[in-house]
Protein backbone atom coordinates (compact mmCIF):
# COMPACT_ATOMS: atom_id res chain seq x y z
CA UNK A 1 0.00 0.00 0.00
CA UNK A 2 1.34 3.40 -1.00
CA UNK A 3 0.94 5.96 1.78
CA UNK A 4 1.72 9.67 1.61
CA UNK A 5 2.74 11.46 4.81
CA UNK A 6 2.66 15.25 4.71
CA UNK A 7 4.52 17.23 7.34
CA UNK A 8 7.17 14.54 7.25
CA UNK A 9 9.79 16.47 9.23
CA UNK A 10 7.44 17.48 12.05
CA UNK A 11 6.97 15.81 15.42
CA UNK A 12 4.17 13.52 14.34
CA UNK A 13 5.51 12.95 10.83
CA UNK A 14 8.84 11.66 12.07
CA UNK A 15 7.07 9.31 14.47
CA UNK A 16 4.75 8.03 11.73
CA UNK A 17 7.29 7.17 9.05
CA UNK A 18 9.13 4.25 10.73
CA UNK A 19 5.89 2.87 12.09
CA UNK A 20 4.23 2.86 8.67
CA UNK A 21 7.28 1.22 7.15
CA UNK A 22 7.28 -1.43 9.85
CA UNK A 23 3.62 -2.09 9.08
CA UNK A 24 4.49 -2.80 5.44
CA UNK A 25 3.56 0.50 3.80
CA UNK A 26 5.44 1.96 0.86
CA UNK A 27 5.87 5.41 2.36
CA UNK A 28 6.17 8.63 0.39
CA UNK A 29 7.13 11.62 2.51
CA UNK A 30 6.29 15.19 1.56
CA UNK A 31 7.86 18.35 2.86
CA UNK A 32 9.26 21.63 1.58
CA UNK A 33 12.74 20.28 2.31
CA UNK A 34 13.93 16.65 2.60
CA UNK A 35 14.52 15.08 6.02
CA UNK A 36 18.21 14.83 6.85
CA UNK A 37 17.96 11.05 7.24
CA UNK A 38 15.31 10.34 4.63
CA UNK A 39 14.59 6.60 4.48
CA UNK A 40 11.51 6.81 2.28
CA UNK A 41 10.51 8.15 -1.12
CA UNK A 42 10.63 11.93 -0.72
CA UNK A 43 8.79 14.56 -2.75
CA UNK A 44 8.92 18.32 -2.47
CA UNK A 45 5.52 19.77 -1.62
CA UNK A 46 4.42 23.29 -0.77
CA UNK A 47 0.81 23.35 0.37
CA UNK A 48 0.75 27.14 0.48
CA UNK A 49 1.37 27.38 -3.28
CA UNK A 50 0.22 23.93 -4.39
CA UNK A 51 3.60 23.14 -5.95
CA UNK A 52 4.26 19.40 -6.05
CA UNK A 53 0.72 18.21 -5.34
CA UNK A 54 0.31 15.99 -8.41
CA UNK A 55 3.62 14.22 -7.80
CA UNK A 56 2.86 13.80 -4.11
CA UNK A 57 -0.47 11.98 -4.57
CA UNK A 58 0.35 9.99 -7.71
CA UNK A 59 -0.58 6.29 -7.20
CA UNK A 60 -1.22 6.89 -3.48
CA UNK A 61 -3.79 4.78 -1.63
CA UNK A 62 -3.80 6.59 1.72
CA UNK A 63 -2.85 10.14 2.75
CA UNK A 64 -1.87 10.90 6.35
CA UNK A 65 -2.04 14.68 6.45
CA UNK A 66 0.17 15.75 9.36
CA UNK A 67 1.36 19.06 7.89
CA UNK A 68 0.34 22.18 9.76
CA UNK A 69 1.51 25.76 10.42
CA UNK A 70 0.74 26.59 14.06
CA UNK A 71 3.14 29.51 14.21
CA UNK A 72 2.84 30.57 10.57
CA UNK A 73 0.03 31.30 8.16
CA UNK A 74 -2.32 28.56 9.31
CA UNK A 75 -5.21 29.80 7.18
CA UNK A 76 -3.13 29.44 4.01
CA UNK A 77 -1.54 26.12 4.97
CA UNK A 78 -4.10 24.37 7.18
CA UNK A 79 -7.26 25.50 5.42
CA UNK A 80 -6.43 26.41 1.83
CA UNK A 81 -3.56 23.92 1.64
CA UNK A 82 -5.77 21.12 2.91
CA UNK A 83 -8.39 21.98 0.30
CA UNK A 84 -5.74 21.86 -2.43
CA UNK A 85 -4.53 18.49 -1.17
CA UNK A 86 -8.09 17.15 -1.05
CA UNK A 87 -8.69 18.18 -4.66
CA UNK A 88 -5.51 16.42 -5.74
CA UNK A 89 -6.39 13.36 -3.65
CA UNK A 90 -9.84 13.18 -5.25
CA UNK A 91 -8.31 13.30 -8.73
CA UNK A 92 -5.84 10.55 -7.74
CA UNK A 93 -8.56 8.28 -6.33
CA UNK A 94 -7.18 8.21 -2.77
CA UNK A 95 -9.10 5.71 -0.63
CA UNK A 96 -8.61 7.27 2.81
CA UNK A 97 -7.55 10.76 3.90
CA UNK A 98 -6.34 10.42 7.49
CA UNK A 99 -6.26 13.68 9.44
CA UNK A 100 -4.81 14.16 12.94
CA UNK A 101 -6.57 17.04 14.64
CA UNK A 102 -6.83 18.53 18.12
CA UNK A 103 -9.25 17.89 20.98
CA UNK A 104 -11.45 20.82 21.97
CA UNK A 105 -11.10 22.96 18.87
CA UNK A 106 -14.88 23.50 18.74
CA UNK A 107 -14.84 25.25 22.11
CA UNK A 108 -11.56 27.19 22.24
CA UNK A 109 -11.51 30.61 20.52
CA UNK A 110 -7.98 30.49 19.14
CA UNK A 111 -7.30 31.30 15.49
CA UNK A 112 -5.08 28.28 14.85
CA UNK A 113 -7.75 25.99 16.31
CA UNK A 114 -10.39 27.69 14.21
CA UNK A 115 -8.33 26.93 11.13
CA UNK A 116 -7.91 23.30 12.17
CA UNK A 117 -11.68 23.11 12.56
CA UNK A 118 -12.17 24.63 9.11
CA UNK A 119 -9.80 22.01 7.71
CA UNK A 120 -11.85 19.25 9.35
CA UNK A 121 -15.01 20.61 7.75
CA UNK A 122 -13.34 20.79 4.35
CA UNK A 123 -12.30 17.16 4.70
CA UNK A 124 -15.78 16.02 5.68
CA UNK A 125 -17.34 18.02 2.84
CA UNK A 126 -14.99 16.63 0.20
CA UNK A 127 -15.52 13.58 -2.00
CA UNK A 128 -12.47 11.83 -0.54
CA UNK A 129 -13.23 9.19 2.13
CA UNK A 130 -11.72 10.26 5.43
CA UNK A 131 -10.65 9.37 8.95
CA UNK A 132 -10.30 12.16 11.53
CA UNK A 133 -8.63 11.60 14.89
CA UNK A 134 -8.48 14.37 17.47
CA UNK A 135 -5.81 14.11 20.15
CA UNK A 136 -4.89 16.16 23.18
CA UNK A 137 -1.59 18.06 23.47
CA UNK A 138 1.61 16.06 23.11
CA UNK A 139 3.98 15.51 26.03
CA UNK A 140 6.64 16.70 23.60
CA UNK A 141 4.97 20.07 23.12
CA UNK A 142 4.54 20.65 26.86
CA UNK A 143 8.18 19.77 27.48
CA UNK A 144 9.33 22.22 24.84
CA UNK A 145 7.54 25.05 26.63
CA UNK A 146 9.23 24.14 29.89
CA UNK A 147 12.59 23.71 28.15
CA UNK A 148 12.31 27.35 27.12
CA UNK A 149 11.10 28.49 30.54
CA UNK A 150 13.87 26.61 32.30
CA UNK A 151 16.30 29.37 31.32
CA UNK A 152 14.32 31.96 33.32
CA UNK A 153 14.89 32.60 37.05
CA UNK A 154 11.11 32.68 37.65
CA UNK A 155 8.42 30.78 35.74
CA UNK A 156 5.26 32.88 35.18
CA UNK A 157 2.55 30.43 34.14
CA UNK A 158 -1.25 30.17 33.85
CA UNK A 159 -1.10 27.43 36.47
CA UNK A 160 -4.85 26.69 36.50
CA UNK A 161 -5.05 25.75 32.81
CA UNK A 162 -5.97 22.09 32.41
CA UNK A 163 -4.55 19.82 29.74
CA UNK A 164 -4.28 16.07 29.21
CA UNK A 165 -0.96 15.40 27.48
CA UNK A 166 -0.37 12.26 25.44
CA UNK A 167 2.78 10.73 23.96
CA UNK A 168 3.13 11.36 20.24
CA UNK A 169 4.22 7.73 19.81
CA UNK A 170 0.83 6.51 21.02
CA UNK A 171 -1.05 8.82 18.66
CA UNK A 172 1.17 7.69 15.80
CA UNK A 173 0.41 4.04 16.61
CA UNK A 174 -3.33 4.68 16.31
CA UNK A 175 -2.94 6.60 13.06
CA UNK A 176 -0.92 3.76 11.54
CA UNK A 177 -3.72 1.35 12.41
CA UNK A 178 -6.16 3.65 10.59
CA UNK A 179 -3.93 4.18 7.53
CA UNK A 180 -5.83 1.59 5.52
CA UNK A 181 -8.13 1.85 2.50
CA UNK A 182 -11.25 1.56 4.70
CA UNK A 183 -12.07 5.01 6.16
CA UNK A 184 -13.47 5.38 9.67
CA UNK A 185 -14.90 8.88 9.47
CA UNK A 186 -14.77 10.84 12.72
CA UNK A 187 -13.20 8.73 15.45
CA UNK A 188 -13.56 9.20 19.22
CA UNK A 189 -10.89 11.60 20.53
CA UNK A 190 -7.69 10.35 22.11
CA UNK A 191 -6.35 11.77 25.35
CA UNK A 192 -3.45 11.05 27.64
CA UNK A 193 -3.88 9.04 30.83
CA UNK A 194 -4.37 12.00 33.20
CA UNK A 195 -5.73 15.55 33.25
CA UNK A 196 -3.25 17.97 34.82
CA UNK A 197 -3.08 21.64 35.62
CA UNK A 198 -0.18 23.50 34.05
CA UNK A 199 1.09 24.06 37.58
CA UNK A 200 1.23 20.31 38.23
CA UNK A 201 3.05 19.71 34.95
CA UNK A 202 5.56 22.45 35.72
CA UNK A 203 6.30 21.04 39.16
CA UNK A 204 6.78 17.57 37.68
CA UNK A 205 9.15 18.93 35.07
CA UNK A 206 11.06 20.93 37.67
CA UNK A 207 11.53 17.86 39.84
CA UNK A 208 12.61 15.66 36.93
CA UNK A 209 15.23 18.22 35.87
CA UNK A 210 16.44 18.92 39.40
CA UNK A 211 15.55 22.61 39.19
CA UNK A 212 14.48 25.05 41.91
CA UNK A 213 12.82 27.78 39.87
CA UNK A 214 9.84 29.43 41.59
CA UNK A 215 6.52 29.07 39.75
CA UNK A 216 4.36 32.20 39.79
CA UNK A 217 0.70 32.12 38.82
CA UNK A 218 0.05 34.35 35.83
CA UNK A 219 -3.69 34.95 35.28
CA UNK A 220 -4.50 35.54 31.61
CA UNK A 221 -8.05 36.94 31.38
CA UNK A 222 -8.89 35.90 27.84
CA UNK A 223 -11.58 33.62 26.48
CA UNK A 224 -8.93 31.26 25.09
CA UNK A 225 -7.21 30.70 28.41
CA UNK A 226 -10.54 30.53 30.22
CA UNK A 227 -11.54 27.66 27.92
CA UNK A 228 -8.28 25.84 28.72
CA UNK A 229 -8.80 26.47 32.43
CA UNK A 230 -12.30 25.00 32.13
CA UNK A 231 -10.90 21.82 30.60
CA UNK A 232 -12.17 22.33 27.05
CA UNK A 233 -8.89 20.91 25.68
CA UNK A 234 -9.33 17.64 27.58
CA UNK A 235 -11.36 14.48 27.03
CA UNK A 236 -11.24 12.64 30.38
CA UNK A 237 -13.70 10.00 29.19
CA UNK A 238 -11.19 9.08 26.46
CA UNK A 239 -8.03 8.75 28.58
CA UNK A 240 -6.70 5.97 26.37
CA UNK A 241 -3.02 6.95 26.38
CA UNK A 242 -0.90 4.95 28.80
CA UNK A 243 2.35 6.95 29.08
CA UNK A 244 2.07 9.37 32.00
CA UNK A 245 3.78 12.76 32.11
CA UNK A 246 6.14 11.65 34.86
CA UNK A 247 7.02 8.40 33.09
CA UNK A 248 7.67 10.27 29.87
CA UNK A 249 9.95 12.73 31.68
CA UNK A 250 11.86 9.93 33.38
CA UNK A 251 12.37 7.95 30.18
CA UNK A 252 13.30 10.96 28.06
CA UNK A 253 12.33 11.62 24.48
CA UNK A 254 13.59 9.70 21.49
CA UNK A 255 15.03 11.54 18.45
CA UNK A 256 11.95 10.66 16.39
CA UNK A 257 9.60 12.13 18.98
CA UNK A 258 11.08 15.57 19.69
CA UNK A 259 8.53 18.34 19.58
CA UNK A 260 8.80 21.55 17.59
CA UNK A 261 5.15 22.34 17.49
CA UNK A 262 2.16 24.19 18.75
CA UNK A 263 -0.61 23.10 21.06
CA UNK A 264 -1.52 19.54 20.21
CA UNK A 265 0.11 19.56 16.81
CA UNK A 266 3.42 19.00 15.10
CA UNK A 267 4.95 22.12 13.56
CA UNK A 268 5.61 21.38 9.94
CA UNK A 269 4.71 23.96 7.35
CA UNK A 270 4.68 22.40 3.93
Amino acid sequence: MQTLVTGATGTLGTALIPRLQAAGHEVRVASRSPPADATADWVELDLASGDGLAAAVRDVDVVVHAATAPTGDSETVDVEGTRRLLDAAADAGVSNFVYPSIAGIDDIPYSYYEHKLAAERAIEDSDVPDTILRATQFHEFVADIFDTLSKLPVWPLPTEMRIQPVAVAEVADVLVEEAVPEPRGRMPPMGGPQVHTVGDLARGYRTAKGLRRPIVRLPIPTATFRAFRDGKATCPDRAVGTVTWQAWLENGRSPSERSDGAVGAPAETT
